[in-house]
C-alpha cells in the first residue's frame, strides 16, 4: 500500500447511473462521488435524489435528535479546534496557569474564531503509570473553570472518550458511568468519540441521561442508523472526485454536521472545498500529539473567509434547496476546475464556489437567469454586478468563492448582512508554503565540575555513534511530524520501531550510577525548604511529608522536571541529557534501582505549542490490552521514549524519577 495514496475504503463511493441501478450501496459510502462527464450531472443529482429516497425507507428516522433544546448548536459549529489540553495557547507553563482569551484570540486572528473546542487530555502520555481517561480529566486543577471561561467566551467544548483504555486502574464504575459523571461536573457539552465511528448505545444512553443536550461525534464514517443519535462527526480521510461530491450523511440529514480533517497534510484545501461546497465545517488541529502541522496561511485565510459567511447565511445553508454542482457554471469555468453548489431560501441565494487549478479564474463564473436583487461576494469583500452575460468574478486557485444574491422580499437583516460581509477586506492569500516551527531543545545547564552526586561513572568527552530505538506511534521522536500528507497510518507501520543513529559530541561528565531516591530527596526538602509552584501531586506517595518506611532508598517518584532540576542545582550538577545517559549505561558500574522507574533527562524541547522531554531506561509497570499506550517495561540503554509534557502537575508520575550528572 502506498501511503500517500487513499486506500480503497478512503474512495468516493461511484453512484451508479444506470436505469434500474440498485443504490442501497451508497449507504455505507463516505462521499458520494460526483461524474467525470458534465452530461452526466443532471443524471447523476436525479440519482442522488432517489438514494435518499430509498435510504429513508431502509432507515428508521424521525430526526427528533435535532430538535432538542439545547443541542441547536451544533448544527453550525462550521469551525472545532482539537486542542491538546497543555497546548502554549491554552495553558501557560511558566504559570501554571490556563489561558483562554489566548486560545480564542489565536483562534480569531488565524482561523475566523472557533464554535468549539475539543480538549485533548491523556493519549499519548496515558498508561505511563495506572492513571486511566478519567484520572487525566479529574487531577486537573481549574478545570471546571477553564470549561466556564470557555463557554463565557463563546465555544462549546467537548471532552475526549478513549475506549482502549482497558489497561489502566479500573474506576469504581463503568466507562459509561464515569464520562456520564464527567459530563456532569464538567458541563460538557460533547463527547468526541476517539477511534469510534459511533458511540456504543448503553454509553449514549448514560450520556443522555446525563445531559439531555449532549452531542456525540465520531472519528470517521457514520452508519445510517447512528445518524439519528449522533449529531456529529468526522469526514476524516475522505477522498473526493475532481468535481467535488456529496457526504452523504449530511445529505441525508442536513442538521448533522461534518468536520473535515486529515491531521498530518500540509495543504488543507481539498478538505475545505468539500466542506465549503456541502455546507459542513472543519476540524483545526495544527499540533496532532506534539508534531507540528501547522495550517499554511492561504488555507487560513480560505477558513476565515468560509466561517464568516457560514455563520452569517446557517439558515439557507440547513433549509435551503441544494443543488449540487450547479449547472450555471459555465464551460470555461468548469474546464478551469471550477464547481459550486447553489442555495435556495425564500428570496435569498447563495452560490458556494470552489477552484481547483492552482491557478487563480477571473471571468464569468455565473450565469443566471435572475439578475434581479442585490449582488454580494461574502468571501473577497469585492462589490460585484450580474449581467446578461452572467457574474464576473474572480475565484482564487485552491480557493473558495461565495455569492449571495438578496431578492426584493427578502428582509433587511439579511441584506445588511450581505452588505456587511460583502464589504469587509478579506484579501486573497497565496503563500501555501509550510509554517514549520521546529522544536527546539531548550539550554542543558553548565556544571563547574564541584557537584556533590555521589558515586558516579564518567562518560568520556568526544564524539560518540549512538544507536537509538523507539517506537514510532504519532508522535515521532523529535521534531518531525512522522505521516506526513499520509493517508490513515495503520499498523504495522503505526507502532513500528524506528531506529536512528546519531553522531553526537559529549563533554567529559560524571553520571550518577543510580537513581535519586527518597531519603535523598528528602534531605534536599529540609536543607532547601523546596516547594513546587504547584504542589498537585507532589510526592503523592509519602505521607504526612516524609517517605513511607521502608521506602528511603528506593527512587524518589511523583517529581517532575522542575522538581528533578531543582535537586540537581542543589547538588551542583544537573540532569544528565538523554546521549550522556545511554553512553553512561553502557558502563560497568551503571545500575538500575528496585523498583524500576524511567529516568528523566536534561532534553526538553519547545516549538511554541507543546513540550515534550526523553525518558530513558523503562519501568516496572507495563499497561496492557492496547497499543495506544505509552511504552512500560523495562528497556535496554538506546531505547528512547518522547514523554509529551503536560501541566499542572500531571507530569510526576509513580514511574518517573531520576538521576544527577555533574
Amino acid at each position: 500500500m502506498n501511503p500517500l495514496e487513499p486506500r480503497p475504503i478512503d474512495l468516493p463511493a461511484k453512484v451508479d447511473l444506470g436505469l434500474r441501478a440498485d443504490l442501497a450501496f451508497l449507504d455505507d459510502a463516505k462521499i458520494l462521488g460526483a461524474p467525470e462527464d458534465p452530461a452526466d450531472l443532471p443524471r447523476w443529482r436525479g440519482k442522488l435524489a432517489e438514494w435518499l429516497i430509498g435510504a429513508y425507507d431502509r432507515t428508521p428516522y424521525d430526526g427528533s435528535h435535532y430538535e432538542v433544546p439545547g443541542r441547536e448548536w451544533t448544527q453550525t459549529a462550521y469551525s472545532v479546534a482539537l486542542v491538546w489540553l497543555w497546548d502554549d495557547q491554552l495553558y501557560d507553563a511558566e504559570t501554571g496557569q490556563f489561558t483562554p482569551d489566548k486560545f480564542v484570540q489565536h483562534g480569531i486572528d488565524d482561523f475566523g474564531g472557533y464554535d468549539a473546542v475539543v480538549l485533548w487530555h491523556a493519549y499519548p502520555v496515558i498508561g505511563i503509570d495506572s492513571r486511566n481517561q478519567f484520572d487525566f480529566y479529574r487531577d486537573v486543577p481549574r478545570l471546571r473553570e477553564l470549561v466556564d471561561d470557555l463557554h463565557r467566551l463563546g465555544l462549546k467544548v467537548f471532552f475526549d472518550y478513549n475506549p482502549w483504555d482497558v489497561g489502566t486502574r479500573r474506576a469504581a464504575g463503568s466507562d459509561a458511568e464515569e464520562f456520564a459523571a464527567l459530563v456532569t461536573d464538567y458541563a460538557v457539552d460533547g463527547v468526541f468519540l476517539d477511534t469510534l465511528k459511533e458511540g456504543d448505545p448503553a454509553f449514549a444512553r448514560a450520556l443522555l441521561k446525563a445531559n439531555p443536550a449532549i452531542a456525540l461525534e465520531g472519528e470517521s464514517r457514520l452508519p445510517m442508523a447512528r445518524i439519528g443519535d449522533h449529531a456529529l462527526s468526522w469526514a476524516q480521510w475522505f477522498a473526493d472526485t475532481r468535481a467535488p461530491g456529496v457526504l452523504r450523511a449530511h445529505l441525508f440529514e442536513r442538521r448533522h454536521m461534518m468536520h473535515h480533517t486529515r491531521r498530518w497534510n500540509r495543504d488543507h484545501s481539498d478538505e475545505l472545498q468539500s466542506a465549503w461546497v456541502n455546507g459542513v465545517g472543519m476540524l483545526v488541529w495544527e499540533s496532532v500529539f506534539s508534531s507540528w502541522v501547522g495550517w499554511n496561511a492561504r488555507d487560513r485565510a480560505t477558513l476565515r473567509r468560509m466561517v464568516a459567511a457560514q455563520r452569517a447565511f446557517a439558515p439557507v445553508l440547513l433549509n435551503g434547496d441544494w443543488i449540487q454542482l450547479t449547472p450555471e457554471v459555465p464551460d470555461k469555468a468548469r474546464d478551469h476546475g471550477i464547481y459550486g453548489s447553489r442555495w435556495d431560501l425564500a428570496d435569498i441565494t447563495f452560490w458556494t464556489l470552489i477552484n481547483r487549478d492552482e491557478q487563480d479564474f477571473e471571468g464569468i463564473v455565473l450565469r443566471s437567469e435572475d439578475q434581479v436583487g442585490d449582488w454580494y461576494d461574502v468571501t473577497s469583500g469585492v462589490p460585484i454586478t450580474a449581467d446578461d452575460e452572467g457574474v464576473h468574478l474572480v475565484v482564487p486557485g485552491r480557493g473558495v468563492t461565495g455569492i449571495v444574491r438578496v431578492g426584493a422580499t427578502a428582509g433587511p437583516n439579511c441584506r445588511a448582512t450581505a452588505r456587511r460581509l460583502g464589504t469587509l477586506p478579506r484579501p486573497h492569500v497565496k503563500d501555501s508554503s509550510f509554517p514549520a516551527a521546529p522544536a527546539q531543545r531548550l539550554p542543558v545547564p553548565a556544571v563547574s565540575g564541584e557537584a556533590s552526586i555521589g558515586p558516579a561513572v564518567v562518560v568520556p568527552a568526544g564524539e560518540h555513534a549512538l544507536t537509538v530505538r523507539h517506537r514510532r506511534r504519532e508522535t515521532g521522536l523529535y521534531d518531525q511530524a512522522p505521516y506526513v500528507e499520509e493517508w490513515k497510518p495503520l499498523p504495522p507501520r503505526l507502532h513500528d520501531i524506528r531506529t536512528v543513529r546519531r553522531e553526537v559530541t559529549l563533554p567529559e561528565i560524571s553520571v550518577a550510577v543510580s537513581e535519586v531516591t527518597n531519603g535523598e530527596f528528602a534531605e534536599f526538602l529540609q536543607a532547601t525548604g523546596y516547594r513546587p509552584r504547584i504542589a498537585n501531586r507532589f510526592l503523592q506517595h509519602w505521607v504526612d511529608g516524609a517517605p513511607v518506611a521502608g521506602t528511603e532508598d528506593q527512587p524518589v517518584t511523583y517529581v517532575d522536571l522542575p522538581d528533578a532540576r531543582a535537586y540537581a542545582a542543589w547538588r551542583g550538577g544537573r540532569l544528565p541529557t538523554e546521549d550522556e545517559w545511554q553512553v553512561a549505561a553502557g558502563l560497568d558500574e551503571f545500575t538500575r534501582a528496585e523498583p524500576l522507574v524511567w529516568n528523566l533527562t536534561e532534553s526538553e524541547h519547545r516549538d511554541g505549542r507543546s513540550r515534550f522531554c526523553i525518558l530513558k531506561g523503562g519501568s516496572h509497570y507495563t499497561a496492557e490490552g492496547s497499543d495506544w499506550y505509552a511504552d512500560g517495561g523495562p528497556k535496554e540503554p538506546e531505547v528512547s521514549f518522547k514523554l509529551v509534557l503536560t501541566g499542572g502537575g500531571l507530569d510526576r508520575s509513580e514511574t518517573i524519577g531520576f538521576r544527577v550528572a555533574g
